[in-house]
C-alpha cells in the first residue's frame, strides 16, 4: 500500500517550510557577520577620526607657539596664517567625510537590524505555521528547530485509505 497523499503532501509543505527555515537562519547569520564587520569597520574610523582630531589639535599647538615666536617676521606669519587656513579646511573636510561614513554605518546597520527583526518574525510565522500543520496532522512532538528526516517505515497491517486523485487536500479541521 501507498502512503496516503495529504500524509505525503503535508511532509512536503513541512520540509518546504524548513527549507525556507533554514535559509534565513543563513541569512540572519549572514547579515549578523555583515553587521559585526560594519560596526568593527566603524570603531576603526571613529579611531582615525579621534587620532587625526588628536593629530590636529597638535597641529593647532605646533602653528600657534610658531605664530607667537614669529610675530616680528611678516612673511613667516603670513605663510603660518595660510597653512593654518589649510589645516582648518582639511579638517573640515576630513570631519565631514568622517561624519558622513559615520552616518552610512549607523544607517546601514540599522536597515540591516530591520531586516533582522523582519526575519526573526518571519521565523517565528513560518515555526507557528509548522507547528499548525503538525498538530493539524497528530505530529508527536512541535518542531524543534532541528531537522531531522526520519527513515521510510512499511506500513503496518493497518487499512490505509485509497484517494482518489484531486481529492488528496488536507484538512485543516
Amino acid at each position: 500500500m501507498a502512503p496516503s497523499a495529504p500524509c505525503t503532501r503535508a511532509a512536503a509543505a513541512l520540509r518546504m517550510k524548513q527549507i525556507a527555515l533554514d535559509n534565513q537562519d543563513r541569512s540572519i547569520r549572514h547579515l549578523r557577520a555583515q553587521l559585526a564587520t560594519q560596526r568593527r569597520g566603524l570603531a576603526a574610523t571613529k579611531k582615525e577620526l579621534e587620532e587625526t582630531r588628536v593629530a590636529l589639535e597638535a597641529s593647532h599647538k605646533v602653528i600657534a607657539g610658531l605664530t607667537e615666536i614669529g610675530l616680528s617676521m611678516y612673511k613667516k606669519v603670513e605663510r603660518m596664517k595660510v597653512k593654518k587656513q589649510q589645516v582648518r579646511a582639511n579638517h573640515v573636510e576630513c570631519h565631514q567625510k568622517f561624519q558622513a561614513r559615520i552616518h552610512e554605518a549607523e544607517d546601514s546597520m540599522q536597515a540591516q537590524h530591520l531586516l533582522i527583526e523582519a526575519l526573526v518574525d518571519e521565523k517565528d510565522s513560518l515555526l507557528q505555521t509548522i507547528h499548525g500543520l503538525q498538530e493539524a496532522n497528530n505530529a508527536p512532538a512541535p518542531f524543534d528547530g532541528d531537522w531531522e528526516e526520519e527513515p521510510e517505515e512499511e506500513p503496518e497491517e493497518e487499512e490505509i485509505e485509497d484517494i482518489p486523485l484531486g481529492e488528496g487536500e488536507i484538512d485543516d479541521e
